[in-house]
């Protein structure tokens, strides 16, 4: 290995490092949210923006973020990203109202927004598509780390220091990102500047921001709900007036558009963005409900949920760091199938649980659900990056982390409804006073604070097994829909990768010359 392809990969290495810090900020504030109600004083209402604010603002500023990188230099963005990451959690760490903290959050999300953008429009600018599969297994595994550092550096943080640390903790890592990538990464940015859509940029975000926004209020408050269903519609006029507003920008000479609508005539971009997504849904069926089983089932604190995450976390790293050479044997269509079909049977098994599962069965089933993601996720996530240029490696790569992100977004909406839903049917109350009963069905949580105040063993019992009954509901949906995945990737994506089919085309024509 020559030194600068030595240096590439360590410029890799610096980019995953700074995106872990958007990752670790995601999963520790979960973790802090009981602290900050008392430390800031803060309103159910409120919470819900902590959490809220970041994920709308990531939200807004995804597109914006790629079209800023092929502008002023992708290099530069990421860099005034992580600054201002850094900027943010110095804020969220010192904040003394909920009010100052929602604004740090809602900056973050713009910041997170860009880094994550950037971190993947780089993978397509540093790598050739012949390294690319190999670099997004890499690029994914080490972002899977932060899933259960968070909660295990969180708790132990939260119960040996002041909140303010869960926050700051994304300081050193910020800094050490920064001397990485000024010292490794590149500049890059397209030759031919792109051009300011604004009416694109305005229709996009607010489009996704509404469609956002109208997941989170489904998941709440149900999908018949006015704040859900408003908003919901709104999205879809405003995201339907965007593309037919960049069509018609495409055809007219000289239009510069905020997105070449061009590339979705490219089946595996399109088709490896949508499975991308359908990985990401197939996996948060796990992680939506195992960390509210861990604490409600099994009685550990969020420390302890985080370490029984590593077997899941395991598992994608052992998928996704050898999905390229597997993909290179048996092209991208059987690849993503075959992690799609691993993870469906890893989330068929989770699907049997009962409030008595060992931990060595459910260490086995979301290893399983790991290797699945991991292998799937991959592949489908090169497959779309191998069809984009250099050029707009920045708008391509946050049209993936869009739907990527929305991924989750969607899973909570209709994962929670499958599981509140099952949980709140399997409940009999029978006898229980009216407010203590509402107070049960609302949440697991709810329901043991009656149980333990009424010191009822019984309702105990009740509370626990109807809520792994919910969480199995969800995840045999969770399991149909990682099946959809196969048949689609069998049915769309290309059967060898890009590159190599380019190569033996040339070979067929005699217009190939083997490099010395």
């Amino acid at each position: 290995m020559n030194g600068r392809s030595t240096r590439r990969w360590w410029a890799l290495g610096a980019i995953t490092l700074a995106v872990m810090a958007a990752g670790l900020d995601a999963t520790v504030l979960s973790l802090a949210l009981p602290t900050l109600t008392t430390a800031l004083h803060a309103s159910e209402s409120q919470l819900q923006w902590f959490v809220t604010g970041y994920t709308l603002a990531l939200a807004v500023a995804m597109l914006p973020s790629g079209l800023l990188g092929d502008r002023f230099g992708r290099k530069r963005v990421m860099l005034a990203a992580l600054a201002l990451f850094g900027l943010g959690s110095v804020v969220c760490a010192f904040s003394t109202s909920p009010e100052e903290l929602i604004a740090a959050r809602v900056e973050l999300g713009l910041a997170g927004a860009a880094l994550t953008v950037m971190a993947l429009s780089a993978v397509t600018v540093l790598f050739a598509e012949s390294e690319r599969p190999r670099a997004v297994g890499i690029w994914s595994a080490a972002n899977f780390l932060a899933l259960p550092l968070g909660p295990i550096l969180g708790g132990w943080m939260l119960a040996n220091f002041w909140w303010g640390w869960v926050f700051l903790i994304n300081v050193p890592v910020v800094l050490v990102g920064l001397i990485a990538i000024v010292l490794l990464m590149p500049e890059s940015r397209s030759a031919e500047r792109p051009g300011l859509d604004v009416i694109g940029l305005v229709t996009s975000s607010a489009g996704l921001s509404l469609l956002m926004y109208g997941l989170i209020q489904a998941g709440e408050n149900g999908w018949a709900s006015v704040s859900a269903v408003v908003p919901m519609v709104a999205a879809a006029a405003l995201l339907a007036a965007f593309v037919l507003w960049e069509g018609r920008l495409t055809e007219r000479p000289g239009g510069k558009p905020l997105i070449d609508i061009g590339l979705f005539r490219s089946g595996p971009f399109t088709w490896g963005i949508v499975l991308a997504g359908f990985a990401v849904f197939g996996l948060f069926g796990a992680l939506f409900g195992l960390p509210q089983y861990f604490q409600a089932v099994l009685g550990t604190d969020a420390q302890g949920s985080g370490l029984r995450l590593l077997p899941l976390i395991g598992g994608m790293v052992a998928g996704a760091v050898p999905a390229d050479r597997i993909s290179a044997r048996i092209g991208p269509k059987f690849t993503a199938a075959i992690g799609f079909i691993v993870l469906s049977l890893g989330m068929a098994a989770g699907g049997t649980m009962t409030a008595g599962t060992g931990d060595g069965f459910i260490a086995a089933w979301t290893f399983t659900v790991g290797v699945g993601a991991g292998i799937s996720l991959s592949t489908a996530a090169a497959a779309a990056l191998n069809q984009l240029s250099a050029e707009r490696s920045g708008v391509g790569s946050a049209l993936m982390q869009t739907v990527t992100k929305l991924g989750p977004a969607f899973g909570a909406a209709i994962l929670g409804s499958v599981l509140n839903s099952t949980y709140q049917a399997q409940l009999h109350l029978n006898g229980l006073p009216e407010p203590a009963a509402d107070a049960v069905k609302r949440s697991v949580f709810a329901g043991l604070a009656v149980a333990h105040q009424l010191h009822s063993a019984a309702l105990l019992d009740a509370v626990r097994s109807s809520f792994v009954a919910g969480m199995d509901s969800g995840l045999r949906v969770s399991a149909a829909i990682a099946l959809v995945g196969a048949v689609l990737a069998l049915a769309f994506l290309p059967r060898r990768a890009a590159a190599i089919s380019r190569v033996e085309a040339q070979i067929a024509s005699g217009e190939y010359e083997p490099v010395a």
